[in-house]
């Protein structure tokens, strides 16, 4: 019934083209606040609609509600009409690329409403029994009078079904000659993300009642203990018996591989014109570089393999209780670096105020390795872990490694690049891109190994390691959502290829595909370095590095692409399409 009436009024929505009434930003008889002059009109549109999209998520979280997403699409929508109403050819060069910005992410959007519809459209099987959940909270957010005798009957008949289902799922289950037809792990895996979100739900609209109405606990309390519980044990149902969670132990490497047409899609909002197969071909060739000069640094440390070299670098370490000293010090050593040689503008207040925090076991275990911004997180081993967890973890996060990406957490990396953000084309938040998020970061890996910031031998394996982990990153994840490889055969080959202790190579994996990334983050380190640096390699002669740097950081963390249109003083029109080949697959990589 709730899909029925989903694809029914959802995805006309969506794949048939819904128009709505278009809002303006100028009447009150629309009931739409007049526009702050203050503002130009991209900046205007654009804050209006980040504030409207944040406040509907605020409103109902619930990802499967039916009118969420129909309110979504609609906001979506009217936001296209009004983007249509502005002259495109008045706008000033930052207007204009603000236009195209938001132009591509409305596309996008809806097109990624479209594929959530579908995925929940596959779901819906494990959860015919949540509508009438789904419909008490959307009259608990909407102030609807309850009329708790009612109530009582929905969460009753909610319970009796729930029931109902896991009884005859188990039974699936138990008769091996239906195990065929059962949903896969990905797809139970799905279904048990939206139902906890239900559930979390349905607790809230119980708390929001029980106590304050005086009839509600005599008519709904026994039915909602019921139905709570029946919610609960099929939770369980789905993630042990068709996930395959074992108590104590992790779970499963379960992803959800997006495909090929997808992930064209994807790139597409990002800018990027390469297809999947020639990004991995890009991954390849970097990575071929990587290998090559770790032979070099084989011969300069006196040993025979990349693997003994891994191992020896391995050995230099902070002692227990030491971590946080020796990140301090590698801090103060890349800024004091950046700054001596004028390559970037460092705020003094920007050095002055970073933290740090030390990561909890639990979080180690989808992070083995520190993660930065204004916050340095510190992944080092805690006395409650296993003597063998406990040297993988300090291995995992020696000196040498630790001296190639702190950096790339702090400054000049993300620190630097939040602080910038928070202070110049704000407005822009909205368009954040891991292809200069994270690209930004790498770009600067990338610089300081051609500057020789490595001190030593080991600090250039700690460098390479790293390096040679983002083409990784291309190709595993990237092969993943083509269905081309299996997470174990990724965890597999950060092991083999890479070197990674396999529990932090789970964890990388683990991080991959459980979607709370999208499908092209893990890509986008390597590749957004490679753009940027491809696009300072264009300016050169025309900025110098610090005016470079600076201007990037000026910018916020928008698609590359827009930011050279910007730059280059491209000529744009209302209908541009990016068109940049950042990277010449008919060359070599170039030495440093």
């Amino acid at each position: 019934m709730l899909f029925k009436r989903w694809r029914d009024r959802f995805l006309a929505t969506i794949l048939c083209g819904y128009v709505a009434v278009p809002m303006v930003l100028v009447g009150a008889d629309t009931g739409v606040p007049a526009r702050d002059l203050s503002l130009s009109p991209m900046r205007q549109l654009i804050d209006t609609y980040r504030a409207d999209l944040e406040t509907l998520g605020h409103f109902n979280p619930v990802d499967i509600s039916p009118i969420r997403l129909e309110r979504q699409a609609r906001l979506l929508r009217e936001t296209q009409a009004q983007l249509e109403k502005i002259d495109f050819g008045q706008l000033d060069g930052g207007g204009q690329i603000d236009y195209l910005l938001l132009r591509n992410q409305l596309k996008w959007e809806l097109r990624e409403l479209g594929h959530q519809s579908k995925r929940i459209a596959e779901a819906a099987p494990l959860l015919p029994y949540v509508e009438p959940l789904l419909m008490l909270d959307d009259d608990r957010r909407s102030m609807k009078p309850l009329i708790s005798a009612d109530a009582a009957r929905w969460v009753t008949k909610v319970a009796t079904d729930a029931h109902q289902f896991r009884t005859n799922l188990e039974a699936q289950i138990d008769d091996k000659t239906k195990a065929a037809v059962l949903p896969g792990k990905v797809v139970a895996r799905r279904a048990w993300k939206e139902l906890e979100n239900v559930r979390q739900s349905f607790r809230d609209w119980h708390d929001f009642h029980s106590g304050y109405e005086p009839d509600f606990a005599w008519w709904v309390e026994e039915a909602w203990q019921k139905a709570n519980k029946e919610l609960e044990e099929n939770s369980q149902v789905l993630r042990k018996k068709l996930m395959g969670v074992k108590d104590d132990e992790d779970e499963p490497l379960i992803g959800d591989p997006i495909g090929r047409d997808a992930l064209l899609e994807s790139l597409e909002a990002e800018g990027i014109v390469y297809t999947p197969e020639e990004l991995i071909e890009i991954a390849n060739r970097e990575f071929a570089w990587c290998e090559g000069q770790m032979k070099l640094v084989e011969a300069e440390l006196g040993v025979s393999s990349w693997k003994e070299a891994l191992a020896k670098v391995s050995e230099h370490r902070a002692p227990p209780g030491g971590q946080p000293a020796a990140i301090k010090e590698l801090a103060d050593e890349a800024t004091e670096f950046v700054e001596s040689r004028g390559l970037v503008t460092v705020p003094p207040l920007c050095k002055e105020t970073w933290r740090m925090e030390m990561m909890t076991p639990a979080r180690q275990k989808v992070n083995p390795y520190f993660t930065g911004g204004e916050v340095i997180s510190v992944s080092y081993p805690t006395d409650g872990m296993s003597y063998e967890d406990k040297l993988m973890g300090m291995r995992g996060n020696n000196l040498h490694f630790s001296h190639a990406t702190v950096h790339h957490e702090l400054i000049p990396g993300h620190w630097l690049q939040a602080f910038m953000s928070a202070r110049y084309q704000t407005h822009r938040a909205v368009f954040g891109t891991p292809f200069l998020v994270e690209g930004w970061a790498l770009y600067w890996e990338m610089l300081l190994w051609d500057l020789h910031f490595a001190r030593s031998p080991e600090d250039k394996v700690g460098m390479l390691f790293w390096r040679s982990h983002r083409c990784a990153r291309i190709i595993f994840s990237l092969n993943f959502h083509l269905g081309k490889m299996t997470a174990p055969e990724a965890v597999d080959f950060l092991v083999d290829r890479v070197g990674h202790e396999r529990r932090n190579a789970n964890a990388e994996v683990r991080r991959s595909i459980a979607g709370d990334y999208s499908p092209l983050y893990q890509a986008a380190y390597m590749l957004g370095g490679l753009q940027l640096r491809a696009l300072h390699a264009e300016l050169k002669g025309k900025m110098s590095d610090r005016e470079f740097h600076d201007a990037v950081l000026r910018e916020n963390a928008i698609p590359i692409d827009f930011i050279r249109a910007d730059l280059t003083h491209q000529t744009l029109t209302r209908d541009y399409a990016p068109s940049w080949r950042f990277y010449p697959l008919n060359a070599k990589p170039a030495a440093p």
